[in-house]
């Protein structure tokens, strides 16, 4: 592929059709990488909670992020700033895994605010609160200069956040 030429959906839209890890990162060419998540999914907000989950329990924050993106993106107007904060929070975790602290933190910072700041106690199931305060703790941690493994600190969407 030459520096002027893109990658390409099948509707003509620049996708970059890169293998990735299991964290999101480009691997080169024909290397072999993890499944995308497909997108545009459309999902009940319970399916999109216990498919995040099972990326969040694999290791796989950036995937679930784009579970969570597909939610605030084809669902109820209402509720896209609890799925936005939610994708925030993965994304957070993700950068935090891959090393870049700042961007980890903040991250995980501004999806913990948002989610604090809709007054929700649960939604779907969700443990606002618990969540809320696990970002905040890891945030903490990531600056504090601590590694992130995904898979070890994935959060518990529902029920106990922190376990």
């Amino acid at each position: 592929m030459t520096e002027r030429e893109r990658d390409r959906d099948g509707e003509g839209r620049a996708r970059s059709a890169r293998p990735r890890d299991g964290l999101g990162r480009p691997l080169p060419y024909g290397a072999e990488g993890v499944a995308r998540q497909p997108e545009g999914v459309v999902r009940a907000p319970g399916l999109t909670v216990a498919e995040a989950q099972r990326l969040l329990d694999a290791g796989m924050p950036f995937h679930a992020h784009e579970v969570f993106e597909d939610a605030w993106k084809s669902g109820r107007a209402e509720d896209a700033g609890l799925w936005k904060a939610l994708a925030q929070l993965a994304v957070g975790l993700t950068h935090a895994a891959r090393g870049n602290s700042v961007g980890g933190a903040r991250l995980l910072r501004r999806g913990a605010g948002a989610l604090a700041g809709l007054g929700l106690g649960e939604a779907y199931g969700l443990d606002v609160a618990g969540l809320v305060g696990w970002a905040r703790e890891l945030a903490g941690r990531v600056e504090a200069g601590e590694r992130v493994d995904a898979a070890a600190e994935a959060p518990r969407l529902t029920g106990n956040p922190g376990a």
